[in-house]
């Protein structure tokens, strides 16, 4: 992750954590996520989090429209972007710092969630990731060039060619419509080949017939 003059080092991240149980919404440590805020909960969540550290955690319930059952594994995001609507709606965008494990969840007097986060086996994604070869790059262009034509997406070619290899991954991540165990599996590698590797493997998924191995995008 590239340094950050307003972000906290690892050591200080904090021992509560207010939660997003959102289905389908992934942030990766360093990619962004826009939200639009207008429960009463949320809104109270983005204001408190604005006088304090900024950070709110995003994890996702197990089922779809439940916050019951959260999967044991989240990324908080700092509040980098805040604007207020006059129709009272908070548009705020997350930039994904450090995942956490759910450790354990707290008492709250505010309508949302707080948890105790583990921070301690993610201090990997306050490292800067070395390159991926050119040949895996290449697999994952080529990868996506096949899942955006079975899926009749047009994209800017230009400009994702132009894009660095971890924010190219993050975008995908966080952007594409995948399962939400899938992105959840995305979310919990141990490691950026770990990551690459399922995403590859997600994004030819989705072609039934063709199996021939995609011409790389030049």
């Amino acid at each position: 992750m590239p340094d950050n003059p307003f972000l906290q080092r690892f050591d200080q991240l904090p021992t509560t954590l207010p939660i997003f149980p959102l289905t389908g919404a992934i942030v990766m440590p360093g990619g962004i996520l826009p939200l639009n805020i207008f429960e009463p909960r949320y809104l109270n969540m983005v204001r408190d989090a604005m006088r304090t550290e900024q950070l709110i955690g995003m994890i996702q319930p197990k089922q779809e429209n439940s916050e019951q059952g959260l999967y044991d594994i989240g990324c908080a995001a700092r509040i980098t972007q805040y604007g207020e609507s006059i129709d009272g709606r908070l548009e705020i965008v997350l930039t994904g710092i450090c995942r956490f494990r759910n450790k354990e969840e707290l008492s709250s007097t505010r309508g949302y969630r707080i948890i105790a986060p583990d921070w301690s086996a993610f201090e990997i994604d306050y490292q800067v990731h070395e390159e991926h070869s050119e040949t895996l790059v290449n697999r994952l262009k080529a990868a996506l060039k096949v899942y955006f034509q079975t899926n009749s997406f047009e994209t800017d070619w230009g400009l994702l060619n132009q894009l660095p290899t971890a924010e190219l991954i993050n975008n995908l991540v966080g952007s594409l419509p995948f399962k939400s165990e899938d992105k959840q599996m995305l979310l919990e590698a141990n490691n950026q080949k770990n990551l690459l590797d399922h995403l590859i493997a997600l994004l030819l998924s989705s072609r039934e017939t063709n199996k021939t191995e995609p011409e790389p995008l030049h």
